[in-house]
Parts: C-alpha cells; sequence; structure tokens
C-alpha cells in the first residue's frame, strides 16, 4: 500500500483511496476514469442528495429496515454536511457514469465513512456503515439523482426570483422617473408614433415579471419525486411505503410540499419537469436579452448614435480610443442570454435520450439548468447595480428626434386620410422640410389645425387625450 493510502475493495477488486478521504473506492476509480471538465458537482446538489439520504435513513428507520443507531450516526453526518462540513469530499467530475452513480457512489461512501467514525470505526472500514447496505437502502442511483436534481433546483430557483424581482422593481422606478419623457417610438428600426421613456421601460418589467411567473409555474411539477423507483421503476428492494415515507421526511426537512410521482417508470425514463424549468429559463433570457440590447441602442454613439439614454461609465471601454465608454453590462447580459440558450438545446436534447427505462442523461441536464440559474442571476444583479440604476435620459436628444420625426403626421389620417397624410410625410422626407412647413403649405391642413391635431403628448397617450 502506497503511504498516505488506504486499500478498499469493490467487486471489481481493490483500490487505493488517500488515507485522509472521507470518500470510497467507486469514487476514487470515477476521479480516475472521468478527468474530463475538472466541473465538480454544484453546491445545492450537493445540498439536495444529503438531504434525501437522511431523509431515506430516517424513513429506513422509522420502517425498521435500518438499525436505528446506523440511522442516527447517518443522519449525524449529514448534519454535518448541511452545516458545511466535509464539502471538499465531493470530488467526482460533472461529467462521469450516466445517471450520476458516481456522485451518488460518492455521497453514499462520504456518509458511511463519517457515519462510521461517528460509531468508533475507522474510515475504509464498512462492517459498521456500508455505502450500499445502509446508506443506499432501498434506493438507486436512478431514484436519487432525479429527486436530487428537483430538489437542487428548488434550491436554486428563489435566488434567480429574488434577483430578477429586484432588477424589476430598480426598472418600474426608473419607468415612474421618466414617465413623461416623451420619446419616438420605432418600428422596424425605422421611425414610429410617440412614446413615453416610461412606457418603454415599463414593457421591459412586464415582460420580466412575465419571466419569472413563467419560471415559477415550472416549480409544481418538481414537488413530485421518484423516492421508492430504485432501478427501474418497480420498487424493488425497497419497502413498500418507503417512497411515501421518505417524501414526507424530505418534506418535513425542506418546508417544502414534496410528494410520490404517479409513475415511477415516466420518472426514470424522462425529465420532462426539468426541461420545462430550462424553457422557462431560455424565455427569461430571451426578455433579458432584448431588454439589454434596447439599452445598448438607445445609448449608442453617443453623438453619432440615437443616443436618447444615458448609461452609467463604469470603466474605459477601449485600450486605443481615449474616452470610449461601451454599453458592456448590455453586452454581458447578452453574453449570458446566449449561453443560456445553448443550456436549454442540451437540456432538450438529453432530454430526449431516454432509452427504455431510464435515461442516463441526467448530469448533464442538471448541470446546465444549474449553470443557467446561477448565470441569469448574477447578471440580473450586476446589471441592476451598475446598469438599470444609473440610467438617464437625454433630454435635448430626445425632444430633437420628436421634433425631427416624420411618424407624426399619422395624427393627420382621422383628418385628411391615411393617402393625403403619407404624401405630406414622403414630400417633407424627400424635400429635407419640416412635416407642420410641408403640411401647411399643401393646403390640406391649416397651421391652427396642424398645431391642435398634432400633439405628440396626446399620440403617446390617446386614451387620456379625449
Amino acid at each position: 500500500m502506497a503511504e498516505g493510502f488506504r486499500t478498499e475493495r469493490d467487486p471489481l477488486g481493490e483500490a487505493q483511496v488517500p488515507s485522509a478521504a472521507y470518500y470510497g473506492v467507486q469514487t476514487a476509480r470515477a476521479v480516475e476514469n472521468f478527468p474530463i471538465s475538472g466541473l465538480r458537482a454544484p453546491a445545492d446538489l450537493v445540498t439536495a442528495t444529503i438531504i434525501i439520504k437522511k431523509a431515506a435513513a430516517e424513513a429506513n428507520a422509522a420502517l425498521g429496515r435500518l438499525d436505528a443507531g446506523v440511522a442516527a450516526a447517518i443522519v449525524a453526518a449529514a448534519d454535518e454536511i448541511l452545516a458545511g462540513q466535509l464539502r471538499d469530499q465531493f470530488v467526482v467530475d460533472v461529467y462521469q457514469a450516466g445517471a450520476g452513480t458516481s456522485h451518488n457512489m460518492n455521497a453514499n461512501e462520504v456518509l458511511a465513512n463519517r457515519a462510521a467514525e461517528l460509531l468508533g470505526a475507522p474510515r475504509g472500514d464498512y462492517a459498521r456503515v456500508h455505502p450500499n447496505d445502509h446508506v443506499n437502502m432501498g434506493q438507486s442511483t436512478n431514484d436519487v439523482f432525479p429527486t436530487a436534481t428537483r430538489l437542487a433546483l428548488l434550491l436554486g430557483a428563489p435566488q434567480l426570483v429574488a434577483a430578477g424581482r429586484a432588477l424589476a422593481d430598480s426598472l418600474a422606478a426608473k419607468a415612474d422617473a421618466f414617465a413623461h419623457v416623451l420619446k419616438t417610438g420605432r418600428t422596424h428600426l425605422q421611425d414610429a408614433v410617440p412614446i413615453t421613456l416610461g412606457q418603454v421601460i415599463d414593457g421591459w418589467v412586464a415582460q420580466i415579471e412575465d419571466a419569472l411567473l413563467g419560471v415559477a409555474a415550472t416549480l409544481d411539477g418538481l414537488f413530485s419525486v421518484a423516492f421508492g423507483a430504485t432501478a427501474v421503476g418497480t420498487g424493488l428492494n425497497a419497502h413498500p411505503k418507503f417512497g411515501e415515507t421518505a417524501s414526507n421526511y424530505l418534506a418535513k426537512e425542506t418546508g417544502q410540499p414534496f410528494r410520490v410521482t404517479s409513475n415511477h417508470v415516466a420518472a426514470l425514463s424522462g425529465h420532462d419537469a426539468m426541461a420545462a424549468a430550462s424553457g422557462a429559463l431560455r424565455t427569461l433570457a430571451a426578455v433579458l436579452m432584448k431588454m439589454a440590447n434596447d439599452v445598448r441602442l438607445y445609448s449608442s454613439g453617443p453623438r453619432a448614435g440615437i443616443g436618447e439614454l444615458k448609461i452609467p461609465e463604469n470603466e474605459p471601454g477601449s485600450s486605443i480610443m481615449p474616452g470610449k465608454i461601451n454599453p458592456t453590462q448590455c453586452e454581458a447580459m447578452t453574453m449570458v442570454s446566449v449561453q443560456v440558450f445553448g443550456n436549454d438545446l442540451s437540456v432538450a436534447m438529453a432530454n430526449s435520450q431516454g432509452q427504455f427505462q431510464l435515461n442516463v442523461f441526467k448530469p448533464v441536464i442538471l448541470h446546465n439548468v444549474l449553470e443557467s440559474i446561477d448565470l441569469l442571476a448574477d447578471a440580473c444583479r450586476s446589471f441592476d447595480l451598475y446598469c438599470a440604476r444609473g440610467l438617464e435620459p437625454n433630454l435635448e436628444r430626445i425632444r430633437q428626434h420628436v421634433e425631427e420625426s416624420l411618424m407624426l403626421v399619422t395624427a393627420l389620417n382621422p383628418h385628411i386620410g391615411y393617402e393625403k397624410s403619407a404624401a405630406i410625410a414622403l414630400k417633407a422626407h424627400r424635400e429635407g422640410g419640416n412635416l407642420r412647413d410641408v403640411a401647411v403649405a399643401s393646403g390640406l391642413v391649416s397651421a391652427e389645425d396642424f398645431d391642435r391635431w398634432v400633439r405628440p403628448a396626446d399620440m403617446a397617450n390617446p386614451r387620456q387625450s379625449h
């Protein structure tokens, strides 16, 4: 045996495990066999898995399947990990054995070794507490990992909702502050009829709020878990009441309404609830990209572009052009959105790959969904702090654009008709003339009528003008 290592056995034979490690032989094999990304299990997945193992030990003890002393030691070890200890013992790469077997065994071995240690046995001696026979009792990776993925997503979702809500609140405050700032509307990237800056920003707020509601709406499906399904959904080797009992302990531990899924086979062979959640995250990403691109375009220039919004001057924008300020928060947000789109495509493809009674793409599904949550939450917080709260209108530029807009002619439609209004607008555009002057010169509109009918503020709020 090499110095600093202990020898453990599994069905494949002997292997060396670091003496100080709480994980065991199967984890050591996974570390050796999957040196792929360097990414480790997300913190929420570790937390979720340990909560599940704790609930399983409590359920098996309550059902008379697991020795009370062993169960208590497993629960105590789980509580230590939930309090932040031994987190460095979860060492398996994200890209690992299909269905998350390596991750499940990593958790089983850490809990078994720590529980045995609490009972006075050395690490690596599984006679007292065994990773499979005791910690994994009544379970399979095939039901543990999908349950853990759902709980992990539920643990991560609140931070995203809070960050998105905070961004929406900051934008809502700007919408109120700029409610009376009249500006030129734009459709097809061309001038359109007037709108207020407050209305523009309030549109962003409504989209973000709707997208966050969409995320929240997908969460209910995640409370249905496959506890007790074991290998293929039949419940082999689990107590008949294990699924229901363990789900009740899980609900008690988390304060969430977990329930046993109505169809274990479907729960193991497909991950539709996770795919739905990913789709909702994609929608939120699209909304945030639209908002960020609008800010980027409105602030473009500032002198040779639209230049209607002033963005915070956070950092120099160029290594060669002095004084250049770039819309960096917009750029970061849109890059995050693109990554989330890619993550969702990976999830959709992975969810389609369930063969027979098992979908073995669970680890990559979870990794992508949790990454999307983290990225969107961080991007919302950053955009809120370093952009949204500092947005200001360029009032002079906005006024100039409103005065020069040819689409104010739309207010003449009810009075002289579309065709004659179009002729006035096109003549003003082609000859570079002022819309009011061209309209009056046409003889179709008097100066008094033009001033009475073409009122940009009324055009932006037609219901209030009558």
